[in-house]
């Protein structure tokens, strides 16, 4: 070791409490900082390291084994790294400034200070590095349970769902057999219509929640659909909802489009598309209009259906798919999440977006 190593060796032990002091000072230290008290004790570990480098003595392995042990600290202290790097640039601000104050030239000193900035980038460097891994680790971790804990109430879910449709589908049976045969016993009975239009509406709820579960999705029957025929069907089935949330419909559909699909699942999707648009259009004072548009194009067919109600805001467009959201008070959150798994199952995709003139869900299905 030269001289002028031992000589800067001795006059940072002799000034060692002053620059550590000064840095102690100006230190960002968080209030719910779990490891607060820890700090001053790694600063004076990076100090020994500084020493052990002008030794000649300090091997890599031991910057990375304090950056890796602090970069834990970190992590558990739940701080932003921002803070962390900045009283490591802080430390070696210190020691360099009082480094100057020695009585050693500027000529001396320039190697060993390009050695000490070395040692503190390593040691940034690796416990930045280790800090990121376990920060995705834990996010992976949390993204795998959120996941498991999704599938999981998928399941409890879909044994709800055998239950509910075991209590509610034969008697809902019976009654919509008894109104028919009402309907056409008294074509002029009042209200008949609109009762008739509930009962529909409530099995198509529950067909909501046989959707959910896997076994269901499994049966995909696909047939040719003529996508004119099949919406007018549901504008006709739809009429008495529509009527009562004021709402215009505008179609732009050529008759000659074909689709080889589930219909029982499309026609689904379709009517939660539907009923959600009249119900996002009850917001608004102004004329409600729900346009259909369907065109062919790259060897698909795109469906769109739009409404001029209130905007999305982007951070729910994110997650509308998602099983179990929902903005509606009594909403279930598993309409569009079924949507989204019915059109997949069809080899198609649907997609949401939304601005302050029109919100549009898009379906791409492969022509026949």
């Amino acid at each position: 070791m030269t001289s002028i190593r031992k000589q800067l060796i001795l006059f940072l032990e002799n000034n060692a409490s002053s620059f550590l002091t000064s840095w102690r000072e100006k230190l960002l230290i968080s209030e719910n900082d779990l490891y607060k008290e820890k700090v001053n004790n790694n600063g004076l570990k990076m100090y020994e390291l500084v020493k052990r480098t002008l030794e000649n003595s300090l091997d890599e392995d031991d910057i990375r084994k304090l950056a890796y042990h602090v970069a834990f600290e970190r992590v558990e202290a739940n701080i932003n790294i921002g803070e962390f790097v900045y009283n490591v640039n802080l430390g070696r601000s210190e020691i360099i400034k009082w480094m100057m104050n020695s009585e050693l030239s500027t000529q001396d000193l320039q190697p060993l200070i390009e050695e000490i900035n070395t040692v503190f980038d390593q040691f940034t460097y690796y416990a930045v590095r280790k800090y990121t891994e376990i920060k995705e680790e834990k996010l992976q971790e949390k993204t795998l349970f959120i996941n498991q804990t999704h599938k999981e109430r998928l399941t409890i879910l879909g044994q709800m769902s055998s239950s509910f449709v075991h209590e509610f589908r034969n008697p809902l049976t019976t009654v919509l057999g008894f109104a028919k045969l009402l309907k056409s016993e008294y074509p002029d009975l009042k209200y008949l219509d609109i009762m008739e239009h509930e009962l529909h509406q409530l099995k198509a709820r529950i067909t909501q929640f046989l959707h959910v579960s896997k076994k269901e999705l499994i049966n995909d029957e696909k047939i040719s659909l003529s996508l004119y025929e099949l919406f007018d069907e549901l504008l006709e089935f739809l009429y008495p909802s529509i009527v009562d949330g004021d709402v215009t419909i505008e179609t732009n559909i050529d008759t000659d489009i074909q689709v080889l699909a589930n219909k029982e699942e499309l026609r689904q999707v379709f009517l939660n598309l539907f009923l959600n648009s009249i119900d996002a259009l009850q917001q608004v004072n102004y004329k409600r209009k729900i346009n259909i548009d369907c065109s062919m194009a790259a060897g698909n067919v795109e469906i769109m259906i739009s409404n001029n109600g209130p905007m999305i805001p982007k951070e729910i467009i994110e997650v509308i798919f998602e099983p179990f959201f929902t903005t509606k008070e009594l909403g279930t959150g598993i309409g569009l999440y079924v949507c989204k798994k019915i059109i997949e199952n069809q080899h198609g995709e649907i997609s949401c977006v939304s601005n302050d003139k029109l919100t549009t869900f898009t379906i791409k299905l492969p022509l026949l």
